[in-house]
Order: structure tokens, then sequence, then C-alpha cells
């Protein structure tokens, strides 16, 4: 899988780079944690993503990027989860969100040995009216709340009023379980709340939202990709409110990536980029649905 990996970059003129896997900076989203380490007493983070080192060469010389690495992630140990795994990401100057699910689906296809597979297209707003009835952007919390009594959905204590973990709740527990098990599918334009690190745009309905896909197949999560944010000031502001936001639910707040922010302010290059989860990945490609059975070493082997 790797060699083939290499071999369509390669094709491609997409060139491999490396990058630190640990740094004096750590992700500030509030659903991902990082794993903290010391050096000569100064807190460092092993990386959650390539991401951030990637876009300080994307802004210095512009040229597309790919890179295979470990990446870590603490209270993440699953049939789907390892703390340890190995990641794929790439970044694509000249590319709109569009190219990028293009490009992706031609990397998998590659892998299949011939296969043809089919990758459905489907928004997040469609996802959520097809499979629970309900219009994710609009909606409140309370109509999501309603959504999970009419479905039958178990109601987690503490979500109150926060939309956006409603719907996490409600995608993972109601409208994943829905689509077909074993189909490729991208679901893209996520509620502009969920941006992350991509761009916002207007929709053909008028509706702000994030220029975000992932790739699933049936329920698992391969791949997240984005039309790059290119604004250092909105960026600023974006990891301030996830500090914010993990202050208040009694998290530590992560030193922000003021090299980062000063990349973003020298220029980016109008860019996509995606994330993409190679054990995974394998664990499709074998018929396996434990990450452990395509590890060399798993965290209960090391």
């Amino acid at each position: 899988m790797l060699k083939s990996i290499r071999a369509f970059f390669d094709d491609r003129d997409v060139l491999e780079v490396e990058t630190p896997l640990l740094a004096s900076t750590g992700n500030t989203e509030p659903h991902i944690e990082s794993l903290q380490t010391l050096f000569r007493e100064q807190p460092c983070y092993l990386n959650t993503s390539p991401e951030f080192a990637m876009k300080r060469l994307l802004a210095a010389y512009g040229e597309p990027v790919y890179q295979i690495c470990k990446a870590f992630r603490d209270e993440e140990l699953g049939p789907m989860h390892n703390p340890e795994f190995t990641m794929l990401e790439w970044y694509r100057p000249g590319f709109d969100m569009y190219q990028l699910m293009d490009e992706v689906e031609a990397l998998v296809l590659a892998l299949v040995d011939g296969n043809q597979e089919v990758f459905a297209r489907i928004s997040y707003a469609q996802l959520f009216e097809e499979y629970a009835g309900l219009d994710p952007h609009h909606a409140t919390a309370e109509d999501c709340r309603q959504c999970a009594l009419k479905y039958g959905i178990e109601q987690p204590v503490g979500l109150d009023d926060e939309k956006d973990q409603w719907l996490d709740w409600l995608l993972t527990q109601l409208v994943l379980p829905a689509l077909p098990a074993d189909r490729f599918a991208f679901v893209y334009d996520y509620p502009a709340s969920q941006c992350a690190l991509a761009r916002l745009r207007m929709n053909a309905q008028g509706v702000q939202v994030a220029s975000r896909f992932e790739l699933l197949y049936g329920e698992i999560e391969l791949a997240n990709g984005f039309h790059e944010l290119m604004d250092a000031g909105e960026q600023r502001q974006r990891f301030e409110a996830e500090n914010k936001s993990r202050l208040s639910g009694n998290k530590p707040a992560i030193k922000i990536d003021e090299h980062l922010l000063s990349a973003l302010e020298h220029g980016l290059p109008d860019c996509s980029g995606v994330a993409l989860g190679l054990d995974r990945l394998l664990m499709v490609l074998m018929g396996d649905f434990l990450i452990d059975e395509v590890l060399s070493f798993s965290w209960s082997r090391t």
C-alpha cells in the first residue's frame, strides 16, 4: 500500500516531505487531545496531524506536497482507534474541495486492485434530511433532542443546548448507521460551526457552510479534507475560541502555533488539503473491521 501511494504521487509530481512529530505547540480543538511530554522541562506535544508544519512549507514554497507519518492522539483507544496511527496528508495548490475529492477517489481506486468501487457524494444537509428528517443548518439543539426522541436514540447527559454535539451524536447514532455498510461516500459542506481549518462560503441555498468534506466507508471515517482557510486573523480567532471552549469544559488551553499564523500572514496559496488514516484504509481494503488486525503492534502489544 505504501509503495503504491508513493508511486501515485510521484506520477502526479507531488513532493514527499517530512516535518517534526514533536512540537512546542499542540492542537487547540476541544475534541482532539494531544499527547504531551517534556523537553528540558518545557511542555511539548506529539502531533495529532502534520497539518500546521506542512502549511508552513506551503507558504514558503507553494508546491504540492504529501507526507506519510505517525500521528498521536490521547484518550483514543478502541476497535477503530489506536493512540499511535499512520496518516497520509497532502496539499494541492489551485485545487478546490471538489477537485481534491476527485483525487482522493483516484488514489483509493488505485489501491483496490481494479475493483470498480462507486463513491457516493452527498451534502451534510442532504444526509440529515434523508436519514433523520432534520435540517442541520437551521435546527436548534431542542430540535435535535426531539429528533432523538422520535427515533428512540439514547440522550446523553450534559449536551443541553450544545447543537454541534447533538448533531455529532445523531450522526454517529442514527445517520451513519443508515448508510450502506460496504460503500464509499463523500460527505461535504459541513455546518459553518464545524469548520475547523476550512474556509466558509455560501452554498446554492444561501446558507453559510464550511468547505469541508469527509470520506466514509459505511460508518468508518477515513479522511477529512478542507478548502483551506488562508486568513491569519480569522485563524487566530478560531484558535482562541477553541481554547475558550476547552477551558469551559475543564480542559487546559493549548499554546497557539504562532509559526503557523506567521506563515498565513506571509501568504498561503489557495489550496485544498486532506488527511487520510492509512490504518483504517487498510482495514477496509483487507475486509477487517478491527484496527488491531492491521497494526504490527497495537497498543495492547507495545
